[in-house]
C-alpha cells in the first residue's frame, strides 16, 4: 500500500494524466489535515490568519484543495497551530489515527517457523522509528540483521524469557525486562525455555549524517 506522498515519488508512473491524479490526491490530503486541525483548535479562518500570517483567501483555497501552499506557507501555518509540517502530509493524519487490523498486519517468519515478527506501525513511507511484536519459539535462536551505525533497539519481553547475545556479551531478559542496544553490532536472541517468549522491539533509526561542506579552491587543492 503506497501513501500519497509514495505516489507522488513513484517512477513507474510517468504519464502526465497518472502524475495529475497525485498532486490532486496530495491538495485533498493537506487541505483535509489543515481543516481538521484548525476545527480541533477551533480556530476561525480569519483567527488563523491572523496567528499564522497567510491570508484567509489561501488558508480557505488550501482546505478547498484549490491550491498547494509551498513549504514556507506550510511551515508558517504549522507554526501557528503548533505541530510538524509533517503533520499535513501523513495519512493517519486524517482520521487522527490509523487502525491496523491484526489479521491483516505483514509477518515475517523464519524458514522452520520458529520466529515470527509483526509490524505494529503503518508501513510504505520512510519513518523515524520501527515497531515489532516478536515470537520466539522454545529453543529457538534468530540472528539480528546489522543496521546502520547509530540505529538503536529497545527490547521488552512481554512473556517468558529471552537471551540477547551482543557480540560476545550474554544478557539474560525475565518477563517485563528491557534493554537498550546499538543494532550495528552482531547479535542475536535466543528463548533459552520451553514455552514460547514474545516481546516487542522499537528500533530508531539512524540519523543521516550531514554531508560535509568542502570549497571547490580547497577540494582541487587536495586533488
Amino acid at each position: 500500500m503506497h501513501s500519497p506522498l509514495a505516489l507522488v515519488r513513484d517512477a513507474a508512473d510517468e504519464t502526465p494524466e497518472a502524475h495529475a491524479g497525485q498532486f490532486d490526491l496530495l491538495e485533498h490530503l493537506v487541505g483535509v489535515n489543515l481543516a481538521r486541525l484548525r476545527a480541533e483548535r477551533q480556530l476561525s479562518l480569519d483567527a488563523l490568519a491572523r496567528a499564522s500570517g497567510v491570508s484567509r483567501a489561501m488558508l480557505a483555497q488550501i482546505e478547498s484543495a484549490r491550491s498547494v501552499p509551498s513549504i514556507k506557507v506550510l511551515s508558517k501555518i504549522a507554526a501557528a497551530l503548533k505541530v510538524s509540517v509533517a503533520a499535513f502530509l501523513r495519512r493517519h493524519a486524517v482520521n487522527g489515527f490509523e487502525h491496523l487490523p491484526a489479521d491483516r498486519a505483514r509477518r515475517l517468519v523464519s524458514a522452520d517457523g520458529g520466529y515470527a515478527e509483526r509490524a505494529l506501525y503503518p508501513e510504505g513511507e520512510p519513518v523515524a522509528a520501527e515497531f515489532h511484536e516478536l515470537r520466539i519459539a522454545p529453543l529457538h535462536t534468530e540472528y539480528g540483521t546489522r543496521r546502520t551505525p547509530g540505529t538503536l533497539v529497545n527490547l521488552v519481553v512481554s512473556v517468558g524469557t529471552l537471551e540477547l547475545s551482543v557480540h560476545d556479551q550474554r544478557q539474560l531478559l525475565a518477563t517485563g525486562d528491557a534493554i537498550v542496544f546499538d543494532a550495528d553490532q552482531p547479535h542475536s536472541l535466543r528463548n533459552p525455555g520451553d514455552t514460547e517468549a514474545r516481546a516487542f522491539r522499537v528500533t530508531v533509526n539512524a540519523e543521516t549524517p550531514p554531508r560535509w561542506d568542502v570549497p571547490p579552491e580547497a577540494a582541487r587543492h587536495d586533488a
